[in-house]
């Protein structure tokens, strides 16, 4: 591994098939200048970059310390063994950013309130899980207790992993958008949730992609399901009624207007969940 650049003692650009690397390691780049070569037992973390955001990851290597790399790299392992290893590298670098961000905040005297804080404990319940063991690791590590709305930024991190996104602002408007439609089928029925049921989970899921394709504004169609749509609006009249409520709430809010695909497929997971829920009640 030769360096290209040097970003701290601690971490170092350096180029493998044709891609730049962030490569991290205690003291890796001490007294090393570029064109050398790094020990590679040194290396604890390794990034690959993107056109896109390399300058983004490179500033928050520079910016967060190491020891907090560390605590996200332990999270982020942690988050895998529960998740799957479907989590980028790079999500580390960002986590470590809100981490040191956090700690910083509290040492200061300064607490931010999560306001989406129920919502991601029953929408998101194994990455909130993940977040509460991550404030253990933080705390044993740096020796301060975050809040437990930290552990819900934690899980919106996750989440938005998950979804492929560099923008983490959109989960949290993911999550918003959830809890608005959930709202409307709750209000709509009179009913309350289990958030241990299957269809539940799998009612979130569907309304964690429709969120994201409504906040990029790509709507979802597919030809030939108009016939099916009319058999369950009178199969399933009740859901559908509640997916026309949804569909004019969006429209006033968001300005998106539901394709009838959406319509139909909205129907189905509502029809889904609000039976199982009644016939477990």
């Amino acid at each position: 591994m030769i360096i290209k650049r040097i970003l701290t003692n601690n971490a170092v650009v350096i180029e493998e098939n044709n891609k730049e690397k962030i490569v991290c390691g205690k003291g890796i780049a001490f007294n090393k200048r570029r064109g050398m070569e790094i020990d590679e037992s040194l290396v604890t973390q390794t990034f690959t970059l993107e056109e896109d955001n390399g300058l983004r990851y490179e500033t928050l290597v520079k910016d967060v310390p190491m020891e907090y790399q560390m605590v996200a790299g332990d999270i982020i392992r942690y988050a895998r063994n529960e998740l799957g290893d479907n989590l980028p590298d790079t999500l580390i670098l960002t986590l470590a950013d809100h981490i040191y961000a956090a700690v910083t905040r509290i040492k200061d005297g300064l607490e931010i309130h999560n306001s989406l804080l129920w919502e991601i404990q029953n929408f998101y319940d194994v990455e909130y899980r993940i977040g509460l063991k991550g404030l253990e690791i933080i705390r044993d590590a740096v020796g301060v207790a975050l809040p437990e709305d930290e552990a819900g930024f934690i899980a919106l991190h996750i989440v938005n992993a998950q979804i492929n996104d560099n923008q983490m602002n959109n989960a949290y408007r993911i999550t918003k958008v959830i809890q608005e439609i959930t709202t409307i089928v709750r209000y709509f029925f009179s009913i309350d949730f289990k958030s241990t049921d299957i269809y539940y989970h799998r009612f979130l899921t569907h309304l964690k992609f429709f969120a994201l394709r409504l906040l990029k504004g790509k709507q979802y169609t597919e030809e030939g399901e108009s016939e099916l749509l009319n058999i369950l609006k009178t199969k399933f009249s009740l859901a559908y009624d509640c997916s026309m409520r949804i569909g004019g709430f969006l429209k006033e809010k968001y300005n998106y207007e539901l394709s009838n695909e959406e319509i139909m497929y909205l129907t189905i997971h509502i029809h889904r969940v609000v039976t199982k829920s009644n016939d477990q009640q």
